[in-house]
């Protein structure tokens, strides 16, 4: 079965979550991936002794061999670079300055392979004042103002509940992997890529920069449930008898539609109310007339009825109802699968989609260093004894 990166090798030495993502979406590609660990396994695999932390690593590194590497020691790093050789991309993600302290700078890499993608990520980037700066996803969230623009004007800032920064990252580097492997095909010149978790958050500011120049700076820049630019009403989370249903009205067509669903009279007759503009200017009081009249109904009875009169909303959900949700199950999004490790979960597939092509069948995540030994054999011809060497000797 041929896949978009069928025949690519991809050596991957990232952690966490910012690099495994790319690579789990290049191993759900076709992409050979062989994860190189140092042997006491990457920083998320160590944190499995707390309470769930297990699930981050299972959804990240499906589908991916995996490796034990000491690249501290001479010999794990000659081995890597004989690795390196036959690869197509090297993935990292570790702070600026690491890979040269390893004695595996860019030059280094190429002078093994002159084709090879690097491809590297780190918080900020290996160049500018900010370079040094300890970087993850708090912090990121934190110098990029996600962390002042969440919240209510009125009370402290908070993060953003999912980890955005460092996927946000990923997904950069994914596309600039793919963006890599096309020009070396065309050109034929070796590719060096990298994605600073600051610069990939920035654009998330989109409507944050909207209010901040049209307000000369002035409007308070946390807005709560409503529109992060203040120029959308209604836009806001609203009650209902069991829960919150979320909902937005991007025209005055989608506001005819939700008061006549909700049949709202003396707000569909108010003239003010009629533009964009004028709601926005009665925010408060367009709010509080809207929630009067949601508190009344059900969550799952007031989806229903403004679906049905095309008023873009959604019903407040848990976690538990997302794992569990109808329709990324039966697009095959999210399946239950029994890991050998972790039991059984729920786990994601890659949310890139080749449309005449059928998905990468689904690999869990395999043990510390479970492929150690085939690849060496495999791509470095090493027997048996020899591997056991490098075990003695803590290479691998």
């Amino acid at each position: 079965m041929s896949h978009a990166f069928t025949g690519v090798t991809v050596l991957d030495l990232t952690q966490i979550y910012n690099g495994p993502y790319a690579t789990f979406l290049m191993a759900q590609a076709g992409a050979e991936v062989i994860k190189i660990e140092p042997p006491g396994g990457e920083h998320l695999r160590k944190r499995q002794g707390a309470s769930g932390a297990a699930m981050p690593f299972a959804m990240l590194n499906a589908n991916k061999r995996t490796m034990t590497l000491n690249l501290k020691a001479p010999a794990g790093r000659d081995l890597l670079l004989q690795l390196v050789a036959q690869a197509d991309v090297l993935v990292e993600n570790f702070a600026p300055g690491v890979m040269e302290r390893l004695g595996l700078s860019e030059a280094v890499l190429r002078a093994a392979n002159p084709r090879l993608v690097y491809a590297s990520s780190s918080g900020y980037g290996k160049s500018g004042p900010y370079r040094d700066y300890p970087a993850m996803d708090l912090t990121v969230q934190a110098m990029t103002g996600v962390i002042d623009t969440t919240g209510y004007p009125d009370r402290p800032p908070v993060k953003a509940g999912p980890a955005m920064a460092d996927l946000l990252a990923g997904v950069h580097l994914f596309g600039a992997i793919g963006a890599a492997l096309f020009a070396r095909e065309r050109s034929g010149q070796p590719q060096t890529v990298e994605v600073s978790m600051m610069e990939a958050v920035y654009p998330t500011l989109a409507s944050s920069l909207g209010l901040y120049y049209g307000s000369n700076g002035q409007a308070p820049m946390r807005t709560g449930n409503r529109h992060t630019g203040m120029s959308l009403c209604p836009y806001n989370v609203y009650p209902t008898a069991d829960g919150y249903l979320a909902i937005i009205t991007n025209n005055d067509q989608h506001w005819a539609w939700l008061v006549e669903a909700l049949g709202a009279k003396a707000l569909a007759e108010d003239p003010q109310l009629a533009t964009v503009k004028g709601r926005c200017e009665r925010m408060d009081d367009v709010d509080a007339a809207i929630g009067a009249i949601t508190a009344q109904y059900g969550k799952a009875e007031l989806f229903e009825l403004l679906i049905r009169h095309r008023v873009p909303c959604a019903p407040v959900r848990t976690v538990t109802e997302v794992i569990d949700d109808p329709h990324l199950h039966a697009r095959g999004s999210l399946q239950w699968i029994d890991h050998p490790e972790y039991g059984r979960i729920v786990v994601p597939s890659s949310p890139v989609r080749f449309q005449h092509e059928e998905r990468v069948p689904y690999e869990p995540s395999a043990p510390l260093g479970q492929d150690t030994e085939a690849i060496l054999a495999q791509r470095l011809h090493l027997d048996a004894a020899a591997v056991e060497r490098l075990r003695e000797g803590a290479i691998v």
